[in-house]
């Protein structure tokens, strides 16, 4: 279903993006790509924001440490500006239908489909205890997550493109053998970001799964940030220009125009026959400002467990109405009995 045919039926197109309590924080590359974004596509759509506890399973987390991160991924989406009275705020685990449905989608999906995965061969590979069942159907439980809230859209990186094109074949799968059911969900085309590069390494992209001292994690203190961005990768010379034999200096204007608001083309003007060492200290302390604010109300949110509890409460209960629908529709097609109440 486009956006078009969402406004035909009248309402919003509906997007949906599920964050995996992981306990890090979300990093500058991210940030600048995606998430700064997510306030403004409040205004455009109907957004669902949920906290992929039960993927974060398949990593065998402490119980304790999987319900503090859980808040804490809650947390870090509302101080980025997510607005839990404008979107639908929630813990998968909170709706249990999710796991109904893929169970459901996975008797429609084939073994060798599955297993051609590139992100289970990866993981599974580096699991020190061999992939798991659960590694192995976590895209099946992914196309269940999108498929239940009838979402238009997803925002995606590429490294996610193969799941949903998964998502998207075993609805129409289930559609053309039970009757149209689901909406064909597309990747949410939202404004272009920046590429954000590592600091050590620039010719890569800033990555979470890589970290150490070239990424810049959105809830670094300002020390933290300062000495990141002062050790950063640099090249020859001594110009402060965007070019592409200067990668280096290229990702650092790149980011401070992303947390100035400045044009590139100005900055280059700006410190035009200025040296690398104030060039990057004006960098650091732009991050440091771009930052300040998300960190101190993270730090107020996370000190407030009951009511981040309460965030996820209020909006499981208005996912339920959606997912509780989409499940008697389900089960009505695939020929299961109604329950006797």
């Amino acid at each position: 279903m486009s956006e078009s045919r969402a406004a035909k039926l009248g309402r919003p197109s509906r997007v949906l993006s599920g964050i995996r309590p992981t306990g890090d924080s979300f990093q500058l590359g991210n940030y600048v790509g995606a998430v700064r974004h997510w306030a403004a596509m409040q205004d455009e759509s109907d957004c669902s924001f949920f906290l992929a506890d039960l993927h974060a399973l398949t990593e065998l987390p402490e119980p304790d440490k999987l319900r503090e991160r859980t808040r804490q991924s809650v947390a870090q989406l509302l101080a980025l500006g997510v607005d839990p009275e404008r979107s639908t705020v929630f813990a998968q685990s909170h709706v249990r239908e999710h796991a109904e449905l893929a169970w459901v989608l996975g008797c429609l999906t084939g073994f060798g489909e599955a297993s051609r995965m590139t992100q289970f061969k990866e993981k599974g590979s580096h699991s020190s205890s061999g992939a798991s069942v659960g590694l192995f159907t976590y895209p099946v439980l992914q196309a269940a997550d999108i498929l239940m809230y009838q979402a238009d859209s997803v925002p995606i990186g590429e490294d996610q493109r193969q799941h949903l094109e998964l998502t998207r074949d075993l609805a129409q799968r289930f559609n053309a053998r039970y009757g149209e059911t689901f909406v064909l969900p597309g990747a949410y085309a939202g404004r272009a970001g920046e590429r954000i590069k590592d600091l050590q390494d620039p010719t890569r992209k800033m990555s979470k799964s890589i970290g150490g001292s070239g990424t810049v994690w959105v809830l670094d203190d300002p020390q933290a940030i300062t000495k990141k961005v002062k050790s950063a990768v640099t090249d020859t010379g001594r110009e402060v220009v965007a070019a592409d034999d200067k990668p280096g200096i290229t990702n650092l204007l790149t980011i401070l125009s992303v947390a100035t608001g400045a044009p590139v083309p100005d900055l280059e003007r700006e410190y035009e026959g200025k040296g690398y060492g104030d060039f990057k200290a004006a960098v650091a302390e732009a991050v440091v400002e771009l930052f300040a604010p998300v960190r101190a109300r993270y730090d107020e949110l996370v000190a407030d467990p009951a009511e981040l509890d309460r965030v996820l409460a209020d909006g499981a209960a208005r996912a339920r109405e959606t997912a509780v629908a989409t499940m008697d529709a389900v089960r009505e097609r695939v020929g299961l009995l109604a329950p006797v109440l």
